[in-house]
Order: C-alpha cells, then structure tokens, then sequence
C-alpha cells in the first residue's frame, strides 16, 4: 500500500511540474504567433492524443513520464509550406526564440511562487526552532547550546521556525563560514553563540550536518507510538504506551536522549526501565548494528508517540496577508534558486561531494513521504522540486533549455546564429553530460536505498 502512494504521489509530481514547465513553452510560443504542433507529457510513443484549436495541435500523453516536449513548426524538421514560414520558430527573431526557450524554467519557479504564496496566506504550522537533547562532544555543546534554548537569530537574521534554521546552517556550512546564533533561553535571557564551520570537509556535507554539529528539534515525549514488529523493542517485549524512564544509568527527559543512546550501543545489551499501566518494569535490548551513511549506529524499531499538549507550545502558526505573503514568497524562492545555483556550482569545482545529487528514486520517495504527511507538506515538497526543475533546466548544457538560451546569446552577440557543427559538436556533449548525470544520480539513490 505505502509503495503504491509513493507511486502515485511520485506520478502526481511529475505530471504537474512537466505540466507547468511544458505550457510555459507552448503558452508563450502562441503568443509569439508560433504554431505548435504537439504538446507531449513524457516520451516515446503515444498512449493517448486528442486533437484541438484552430492549428489542431495534437495533445498527448507519452508511455515514459520523464519528462515531455513541446514540438514546434520548425524547417529544421521538415518541410514548412510557404504560406506558414512566418509561423516556424526557426524563423522567429532571436529574441522570441529565448523568450520560448526561457518560458520552460520560468513556468516552474513561478508555480514555485504560487504555491509558497499560497501557503504563507493560508498558514502552515510549523516547529519553533527549540533545540533538543544537545550530545556532549559535539561543536554545539562546545559551543554552550543547551536543551530548550530557542533560536530567535542567525547572523541578524531572524528565524521563525526549525526549517528556516536548517536552511540558514546548510547555506553556511556550504561556505565552511562562522554562524553567530542569538539564543532566548530557559531563563528567558539571550545570549550568542558561534558555531564554526571552517574545518568542514567536504564529505561532512554528505550527512545531516544539525546532526553532525548537534543541533536537533526538542520532542518530549518518550512514550513508544510506533514498534516495529519485527525490531529489537518488540523482541525485548515493549509496546505501544509504553513510557521509557532509564537507559542503563541514564534518567531519559525527552526521545532525542532515547535515540542518542540508542544510536550509541550498536550491539551492546541496554537495560531499559519503562512505566506500564502505572507499574515500572524492566527489559534489555540489543540494539542492531546498522551501517548508516558509513557509520554503524544502533537501531531498535520505535517511533514516539506525540505529546499532544507538549507539541502544542512547539508550534508556530506562519501566516500573512496577501501583499507580504507574496513578498515572502518571491524571497523564499529566490533564496533557494541561489542556493541550488550555488550547490551545483561546488559541485562542479569539487568543493562538495556529487553524493548530494539525487535522482527519480530518491524524489519518488520524498514525494511519497510528504503525501503521507499532509497536503501543505506536500505542496511545499512540489515546490522546492519545480525549484530545482527550473534551475537544472536553466544550467548551459546542450539539450537543456539553459544549452538554447547559450546558443541564442551568443547569436545575440555575434549577429549571426551558431555555425550547424558547434550545434552538433554541443549536442554530442550534452548528451554525454546528461547521462553521466542521470547515471551518478541513479547511482545515488541505488545507495541510499541499501545503506540508509
């Protein structure tokens, strides 16, 4: 059942980023007085086409739905009668020609707006940035953080939730930079505290990096909600409602203190005291030795159950009116097509790792995640994806838009197309670029798949 929602939420995802991107082309070369001749949701044979409008486009829906195309008339694919030379796109001044070409990515970072503005109008809750459990020997212990501190600022910028902050760590782990955090604490006080990124390696940035420096979302309860039945816990004889209160010598307060020790003990016998039905009793657990991401930690099959009251004061309605709304949204989008810019860009110097790209294996899965947490979530999900659609669509690689716009600004420039051998000779290693990236993603999520 759960492979079949992440299919179908896979599906979904698709076929209205493809969508969006491939009506900017088609929307744009009408208005341009362009005809078109086809507009294709993925590739390879039809499976399903209709006819309409005054050129009779035909409108159809391909068998592979990785992608789609929009075909226009273009004497470069065949003959053109005289009568609608006027209507070719390869007859089009250079300037309507890139407003085509753009229109794809563009499509895409607007549904990207739309969405975020819609979500900033409507309101999202979202977790305040209040740290959990903070490991000893991690940079944030070094660093004075402590549980129940919450986040107001990151470098003078205000931060509102968990996801603003991860976002503002990420951009600055990526520049291996200092990041100075004001900080309200238990007492109500604010103090600042730095955290220093200089002596990441680029391999560091494959992990969680919150995990890594020790920075993780406070959860109170330690209340087991989910067992995996056939885990460590469920062997050891815990079930649902069950309250862990000890780990070994270990008084628990919240379930990061419960996962850390976990994590912890791979292989290593724990006793565990926990309250059922009002009644202490014991159990030792095992937990499994999992490699995970390289390094072996300990896994015992649970999940916590909500503190519904506690979670409560966790969260923050984010809402505003239309105008600020909207603001809000052209910068988070515009944040985050810098950051993706910024990231493929480290990964081509080899300043960070090509691990962090992901393929359709590893989009299928988050899409099938965010389903199963809600519309908002998903919404959102689809788009920070039509984000990273419009921004890999705009990168100058031949056979993307971004290759097209390439040509046509040098066009622009020269006052005379791109000679028919430069196309060929870019086509040729496009192609190999593209699929040495689909191969390297694919290979990332085969991967991820087996080693968590």
């Amino acid at each position: 059942m759960q492979f079949l929602q992440t299919l179908l939420a896979f599906i979904v995802v698709l076929g209205i980023l493809i969508t969006f991107h491939e009506f900017g082309h088609y929307w744009v070369a009408r208005k341009c007085g362009i005809k078109v001749l086809r507009f294709c949701i993925g590739f390879g044979k039809p499976i399903w086409s209709f006819r309409r409008g005054e050129d009779q486009t035909e409108w159809a829906i391909a068998a592979i739905p990785l992608g789609g195309y929009v075909k226009m008339l273009d004497e470069r694919e065949g003959p053109v009668a005289a009568y609608e030379l006027d209507r070719a796109f390869n007859r089009q001044p250079v300037l309507k020609r890139i407003l085509v070409v753009a229109a794809g990515p563009v499509a895409n970072l607007l549904l990207a707006v739309v969405l975020f503005w819609g979500l900033f109008m409507v309101g999202v809750p979202e977790f305040k940035p209040v740290l959990g459990d903070v490991p000893l020997n991690t940079p944030a212990a070094s660093a004075g953080f402590k549980m129940g501190e919450e986040i107001v600022t990151i470098n003078g910028e205000s931060v509102e939730t968990w996801q603003d902050v991860r976002l503002a760590v990420m951009n600055k782990a990526v520049d291996r930079a200092e990041v100075t955090f004001e900080v309200r604490t238990a007492q109500h006080g604010r103090v600042m505290r730095v955290l220093d990124f200089s002596s990441f390696g680029k391999t560091d940035l494959d992990k969680d990096v919150m995990q890594l420096v020790g920075l993780s979302l406070v959860r109170h309860t330690t209340v087991l909600g989910l067992i995996d039945p056939k885990g460590e816990a469920a062997k050891a004889g815990l079930k649902v409602g069950d309250r862990i209160v000890q780990m070994g010598d270990q008084q628990l307060k919240s379930w990061d203190q419960l996962v850390i020790r976990v994590r912890q003990s791979p292989a290593e016998p724990i006793l565990v005291s926990f309250v059922r039905n009002g009644e202490v009793r014991q159990t030792t657990l095992v937990p499994v030795a999992t490699l995970e991401k390289g390094v072996v930690v300990g896994k015992i099959g649970v999940a916590p159950e909500p503190d519904r009251q506690a979670m409560k004061t966790l969260f923050v309605e984010v809402s505003y009116g239309p105008v600020e709304a909207f603001s809000r949204a052209l910068s988070k989008t515009g944040n985050n097509v810098v950051m993706s810019l910024r990231m493929f860009w480290k990964m081509l110097t080899g300043e960070l790792s090509v691990k962090n790209l992901s393929g359709p294996v590893t989009i299928a899965d988050y899409a099938g995640q965010a389903a199963r947490m809600g519309l908002n979530t998903f919404i959102e999900f689809l788009a920070w994806v039509s984000i990273s659609l419009g921004v890999l669509n705009l990168l100058p690689i031949p056979l993307l838009d971004g290759g097209h716009l390439m040509y046509y600004t040098a066009e622009l420039i020269r006052g005379r197309p791109v000679s028919d051998s430069v196309v060929e000779t870019g086509q040729r290693v496009g192609m190999a670029l593209l699929l040495s990236m689909m191969l390297l993603a694919f290979y990332n999520d085969i991967n991820r798949l087996f080693a968590g």
